[in-house]
């Protein structure tokens, strides 16, 4: 997967680079610190080297509103340990929130076709006063935990406002999760307030969760109130069912719209709780600051993804995914925020194009398997429609696939910035991602990220490039989690992320530094397979199997089998395909010679369906311990947990 000798698929002009905020950036770092800083490159040095001179600056490049006395680092060498802005106060709603025209659009909503809204700036700050007085007469106080089953609509960004204006810290799902995925989260962090939806739409279908919050709501430790909010307009009927419940109306109102007020605290006071996929155990709750996850949104928003007040931002997400906290955080730059709920094939594949080409996304972000979706649809956009407000598109979830990359390009914009990054919810931002001064080649991420000290590690902890290894990062950075929930001794954080190398964050991808600078993401570390003691990445097997037209999508593990690993490849066919011995044979030839003959599985069975986390990514991991016989510790993780049973007890892989 590498891209020796490759050309580019896209270099910006140099008017374009010029004009870029990332050289603005530059020259006003020059101006300032006295540097000679030339390019991206110089820039990333120095931001690693002078960690609280660069993270002031981005400080002051999103005129964050808040207190920044000195110190603006302590024990900057430590990890865990390090303190950014110590003795900094803000309140991260108060950024989102700062003052705009009310008439500005501040959210566009699409539920399928179903539903479609624009909320000003007014409106979104009425609502936003409205429930911080409902949550504080509800006893929210800072340090509650507030918690959301919500879609991607407007009213779970200004609950969310209201709560951390509060000093709460915000968790949310979406609510197609199980009851017992909304138990294994939320019961652990035992909100004060809860807020859910009656229901959902789904692929022009009303899904009604009324049942599931039933059994929900009673079993919420230390809950105070249940408040339904309207969408498919069963909100009393459900509200009816509950203990503690009322409407989103009622709940606000007693309360008339009045100026809203802001708890400055700590820099590190945490705001959100997110989770892990919980696919090996109950998940970990992640608990992130508020400070930390501003300053790394407004550098990612504004440097790396060049976007610009008044430009419209899209990420097709859950709440249930990091990627919606990296998205509401845009309205810290002053961008107007494009949110979707419900399938993004219905009622058509160009559904999102359709909203894209009419609120003229700046950004538009999506999931690896979306594009590759796309591609197999033979859906052109870029033929269509007007995409000429689009500068920039964002790709993560998992690997985008060589053959994806080479499909923006030729079906959906050929004058445009495809950034795939990656990072996680461990962080709630990324690692490597984009930089829109530089040439794209396929398959490749572009660069690490500003602040972020990326290596790659061999197992013996030297760095190497051109060789795969761990993904690390040594260096601390203010949005490392400020720790896990009923974690007091940090021995489950320390675990995850610090018990590989010492005082060094390892991620938990299995990652390579290509010629350009560049860097591969060739799938998680736990899911890498070890066949003769060769270390293989999953997506380089999905690279090129995903090129046989017949297979849909494709999956892989590593079978324990006779005092070695197996390769084992699951594939999911187009209707009317079978896997017969040419099709076996063409994929085993396109991988041995896509990627090398140590890629080939030993076994390809075809299966009808892939599991897959409730954010998209499918589960190596799951289907490896049912093949072997385990139990998979938590499916309630998982969206398609059904599916899980195609893999059990196959006699294929009995021989």
């Amino acid at each position: 997967m590498s891209a020796t000798g490759q050309e580019p698929l896209w270099t910006p002009s140099p008017e374009r680079v010029a004009a870029t905020q990332l050289s603005a950036f530059i020259g006003a770092v020059n101006a300032r610190r006295g540097t000679s800083l030339a390019g991206y490159r110089a820039l990333h040095r120095w931001s690693i080297e002078n960690p609280a001179d660069f993270w002031e600056e981005i400080w002051d490049l999103g005129e964050v509103i808040g207190e920044k006395p000195g110190p603006l680092l302590v024990d900057g060498a430590r990890m865990p340990g390090a303190q950014f802005f110590p003795e900094a106060r803000l309140n991260y709603a108060e950024n989102l929130l700062r003052p705009r025209a009310r008439a500005d659009i501040a959210v566009i909503f699409r539920g399928e076709d179903k539903v479609e809204r624009h909320v000003t700036f007014g409106e979104l700050s009425d609502l936003v006063s409205r429930l911080q007085q409902a949550l504080r007469a509800a006893g929210v106080t800072a340090g509650d935990r507030v918690a959301a089953t919500l879609p991607n609509m407007p009213e779970t960004i200004a609950i969310m406002l209201a709560a951390t204006s509060l000093g709460a810290i915000f968790s949310s799902c979406s609510p197609d999760f199980g009851e017992r995925g909304i138990l294994d989260r939320f019961g652990q962090i035992a909100p004060k307030v809860y807020f859910a939806c009656d229901g959902y739409w789904y692929n022009g279908k009303r899904v009604s969760i009324a049942d599931k919050l039933a059994h929900v709501v009673p079993q919420l430790p230390g809950l105070a109130r249940a408040v339904i909010v309207p969408y498919l307009d069963e909100a009393e009927a459900v509200v009816a069912r509950l203990p503690n419940g009322a409407s989103l109306d009622a709940f606000i109102a007693p309360f008339a719209p009045a100026p809203l007020t802001f708890e400055r605290l700590p820099f590190n006071h945490p705001a959100f709780i997110l989770f892990s996929s919980g696919t090996t155990g109950v998940p970990k709750c992640i608990v992130h600051g508020a400070g930390g996850t501003l300053l790394q949104h407004i550098k990612e928003h504004r440097l790396h993804c060049d976007l610009a007040p008044g430009e419209r931002l899209f990420y097709f997400t859950t709440c249930g995914w990091m990627m919606w906290n990296w998205l509401v955080t845009g309205l810290a730059s002053g961008l107007t925020l494009c949110l979707f709920d419900g399938s993004p094939f219905a009622p058509t594949p160009s559904v999102l194009f359709d909203y894209a080409e009419k609120e003229r996304f700046a950004l538009f972000g999506t999931s690896a398997k979306y594009i590759d979706s796309l591609r197999k649809e033979g859906v052109r956009p870029g033929e269509t429609h007007d995409l000429s407000a689009l500068k920039a598109l964002t790709s993560t979830g998992s690997p985008l696939a060589p053959e994806s990359f080479a499909y923006v390009y030729e079906g959906i914009k050929s004058d445009l910035h495809l950034a795939s990054i990656s990072g996680g919810t461990d962080i709630v931002s990324c690692f490597v991602l984009g930089d829109p001064t530089a040439p794209v080649y396929k398959g490749e991420i572009q660069a690490p990220g500003l602040g972020m000290a990326v290596e790659v590690w061999s197992d013996e902890g030297k760095a190497v490039t051109g060789e795969r290894g761990e993904l690390v990062c040594t260096r601390p950075f203010p949005c490392m989690p400020v720790q896990f929930w009923n974690d007091p001794e940090g021995a489950k954080y320390h675990a995850a992320y610090f018990e590989r190398f010492d005082n060094v964050w390892c991620h938990g991808d299995f990652a390579e530094w290509t010629e350009h600078g560049g860097i591969v993401i060739h799938g998680r570390s736990d899911a890498t397979l070890n066949p003769q003691g060769v270390r293989i990445g999953t997506a380089e097997i999905y690279a090129q199997a995903e090129q046989v037209p017949e297979i849909l999508e494709a999956i892989a593990i590593g079978q324990e089998w006779d005092n070695d690993v197996r390769v084992v490849l699951f594939v999911r066919l187009k209707e009317g395909a079978a896997l017969d011995a040419d099709l076996d044979r063409r994929i085993k030839t396109q991988i041995r010679t896509g990627a090398s003959p140590r890629h080939v599985p030993a076994k390809i069975i075809a299966v009808t369906d892939i599991p897959r986390t409730r954010s998209g990514k499918i589960t190596e991991l799951a289907v490896r311990e049912v093949v072997h016989g385990r139990p998979v510790k938590n499916t309630e993780a998982l969206a398609n947990p059904e599916s899980l049973e195609l893999y059990r007890d196959l006699p294929e892989l009995a021989v």
